[in-house]
C-alpha cells in the first residue's frame, strides 16, 4: 500500500490494460480526469464499468483507440460514444457480472475506486456503490483509490482495510449528486395505481426516478414495509422518518434496508453514513432469486421503453439503438414472482413524450425484449392497471389495450385482430 499522487499511481496503466471503474456516484472523477492526461502513452485500453454518474472523460472523440468504454449498463454519460462506436455494450443481468471478473471471463488488470477515509483499524468504505465493485478489487492485478472524504461510510460488507489497496491517491471531491424535480401529474397517478397494488409488510424493490418516487409518495399510509433492492435514492427517506418502512416482516435481514447501490443528493449520502440501519451487500448476493424470494410480498417495481400487446418488456434499446441496459430488472421480477404474495410490476407512462404509444402490437425492429412475457404479472399505467398472469395472448392484449392511451387503442385493437384472426374468427374471444 503506498499513499500517492494520481499521476505516480495511474502510471501503471498499460496499453492493452483491462481497467474497472466505480459505479454510479462513486465514480473516482480524479482519478479518470488525470488518467487521460496519460493518453498519448496508450493505446487499446479498455475500461469495464457499470452505470457511471458524473464525467466519462476517456469517451471523447479525441481518445478514439485509446480507451474503449465497455459498459454492463448504459448511463447518459456515454450513450453517445456507444452509438457512435467509441463504446460497446455487455448484456448480462447484474447479479452475473462479478461471475465475469471472479472467473477471469473478463481479466481485469487494474481497478479504479473511490474509497472514504480509513478508520483508526485503517478500513475504508466503499460507500454508496458495492455491487460488482468488490469483486472487481478482489479479481484486478492492481488497485487504485481515490480516498475522498466526501464518501460516506456506509456499513455492510462495504468495507475493506488498505492493505487491499495498492495506491492511495488523497483527493476530497463532492459526490455527483441526482435529483428529481416533484412528480408530474402522469407520474403521480401511475404512482397512485403503483401503491394500490402494494400490500402492508411488503419488501420493496424499486429503481430511481419520478415514477418510483411517485410511488414511494404514495405509500405514506402503509404499514411495516421492507426494502431489498438494488438501488434506492431520497424517496425512502421520508418513510423510514415516518416509521412506514421498518423491515419487520422480512425474513432476510429483517429490519435493515439492504441494497447494492444509491445515489441521489447531499441528504441521502448524510442519511446512509454510517448508518446501521443501511446494509450494503454485493450485487450476486442481493439480486439473487434465491435470496430475493425468502421475503415476504416482494413487489418488484420496474420500467420499461416499451411493451407489446403479449407483455414482452423492451427496457435497453429503442429499436436498434442501445439505450440502458439489462440491469437487474429480470432478477427482481423473477425473484418477485417466486416470492409468496410477490408482485412483479412493469410501471411506466403509457405514451412517450411525442405522443407515441409505449404499448404497441410489435415491438420495434431491432428492439431487445429484457423480461419475457412469461415473467410479467403486472402492467401500470396512468390508465389503470393489466394483469397479465395465467392469461393468454389475446387475454394479455385485452388487458394492455385497457391501460394504453385512449388516443391509440383503437388502432392497437385492430392491429391486435388481424395478428390473432383465427382466434376471433372462431368466435372464441370477443373485444368489448
Amino acid at each position: 500500500m503506498s499513499i500517492t499522487s494520481a499521476e505516480h499511481a495511474l502510471k501503471v496503466i498499460k496499453s492493452g490494460d483491462k481497467v474497472y471503474v466505480h459505479s454510479v456516484a462513486g465514480a473516482p472523477q480524479h482519478l479518470l480526469q488525470e488518467m487521460v492526461k496519460l493518453a498519448d502513452h496508450l493505446q487499446n485500453v479498455e475500461i469495464y464499468h457499470l452505470h457511471t454518474e458524473g464525467d466519462a472523460p476517456y469517451t471523447r472523440p479525441e481518445f478514439e483507440g485509446i480507451f474503449h468504454t465497455n459498459a454492463f449498463f448504459i448511463g447518459k454519460n456515454v450513450r453517445k460514444a456507444i452509438a457512435e462506436g467509441r463504446g460497446s455494450y455487455i448484456p448480462v443481468f447484474l447479479s452475473e457480472i462479478p461471475r465475469l471478473f471472479r472467473q477471469k471471463i473478463i481479466n481485469l488488470d487494474v481497478a479504479l475506486i473511490t474509497v472514504s477515509t480509513p478508520d483508526k483499524n485503517g478500513f475504508c468504505s466503499l460507500g454508496t456503490s458495492l455491487d460488482a465493485t468488490l469483486a472487481a478489487l478482489e479479481s484486478a492485478k492492481v488497485v487504485i483509490a481515490q480516498v475522498n472524504r466526501f464518501m460516506p461510510r456506509t456499513l455492510g460488507d462495504s468495507q475493506i482495510h488498505v492493505s487491499k489497496i495498492d495506491y492511495l491517491v488523497p483527493f476530497d471531491q463532492p459526490l455527483h449528486q441526482v435529483t428529481w424535480g416533484t412528480p408530474s401529474e402522469i407520474e403521480q397517478r401511475i404512482g397512485n395505481n403503483v401503491a394500490s397494488l402494494v400490500e402492508d409488510g411488503a419488501t420493496l424493490q424499486m429503481g430511481i426516478g419520478s415514477i418510483p418516487n411517485a410511488v414511494l409518495a404514495a405509500l405514506e399510509n402503509h404499514k411495516d414495509l421492507g426494502i431489498h433492492t438494488e438501488m434506492f435514492s431520497d424517496g425512502i427517506i421520508p418513510l423510514v422518518e415516518k416509521g412506514v418502512i421498518t423491515g419487520r416482516f422480512k425474513k432476510k435481514h429483517q429490519g435493515k434496508i439492504v441494497s447494492t447501490f444509491l445515489c441521489g443528493t447531499q441528504k441521502l449520502y448524510d442519511f446512509v453514513d454510517d448508518n446501521p440501519l443501511i446494509n450494503m451487500l454485493p450485487v450476486d448476493y442481493v439480486n439473487d432469486t434465491a435470496i430475493i424470494r425468502q421475503n415476504p410480498k416482494v413487489t418488484a417495481i420496474n420500467s420499461a421503453i416499451e411493451i407489446d400487446i403479449t407483455g414482452q418488456i423492451c427496457a435497453d434499446s429503442i429499436g436498434y439503438r442501445m439505450y440502458s441496459g439489462v440491469g437487474g430488472q429480470m432478477d427482481f421480477m423473477r425473484g418477485a414472482g417466486l416470492s409468496e404474495g410477490g408482485k412483479p410490476i412493469i410501471a411506466m407512462a403509457a405514451g412517450t413524450k411525442d405522443g407515441e404509444s409505449k404499448i404497441v402490437s410489435h415491438l420495434k425492429e431491432g428492439a431487445g425484449v429484457v423480461t419475457t412475457r412469461a415473467h410479467v404479472h403486472y402492467v401500470v399505467t396512468e390508465f389503470g392497471i393489466a394483469y397479465l398472469y395465467g392469461k393468454n395472448l389475446v387475454e394479455r392484449a385485452k388487458e394492455l389495450i385497457k391501460v394504453a392511451h385512449p388516443d391509440h387503442q383503437e388502432r392497437l385493437e385492430q392491429e391486435a385482430f388481424e395478428r390473432f384472426k383465427h382466434q376471433y374468427s372462431q368466435g372464441v374471444y370477443m373485444y368489448v
